[in-house]
């Protein structure tokens, strides 16, 4: 009995010449899906990165003009506080204008009473040095 020879093979065949292409698609989609999923999520980040560093840096600007807002009402005050502080010191250190008059008002009173008879002399002097001290 004579064996019949193998038949051997040289190339891939039928299947494998059309597995070939599905595998390397496969692999090149899966690659590109990995590597955009990968792009999407950095560029995410990125933007998230952007974000936070735009509210913060508003956060800073809220910040200074609260403080600027704050330090100009504070020096209102005190300008307000130093006008009122010299008004008092003018008013204490100036003598009473509205006392001057009342006094002429009411020693011209008294020269009237005297005048007319009510008052004498004695009563006269004695109301005018009541008066005049203080």
């Amino acid at each position: 009995m004579r064996r019949r020879p193998v038949a051997v093979r040289r190339g891939p065949g039928v299947v494998g010449t059309v597995a070939r292409p599905a595998v390397i698609a496969g692999t090149a989609t899966a690659v590109a899906g990995g590597v955009s999923h990968h792009q999407q999520q950095k560029y995410e980040q990125q933007a998230n990165a952007q974000q936070q560093q735009m509210m913060a840096d508003q956060n800073a600007i809220d910040a200074q003009q609260a403080a600027a807002q704050s330090q100009a009402e504070m020096d209102a005050m005190q300008a307000q506080l130093q006008a009122l502080q010299a008004q008092q010191a003018q008013q204490a250190a100036a003598p009473a204008p509205a006392a001057q008059p009342d006094l002429m008002a009411q020693l011209q009173q008294l020269s009237q009473l005297k005048e007319s008879g009510m008052l004498t002399d004695e009563e006269f002097q004695a109301a005018k040095a009541k008066l005049l001290a203080g």
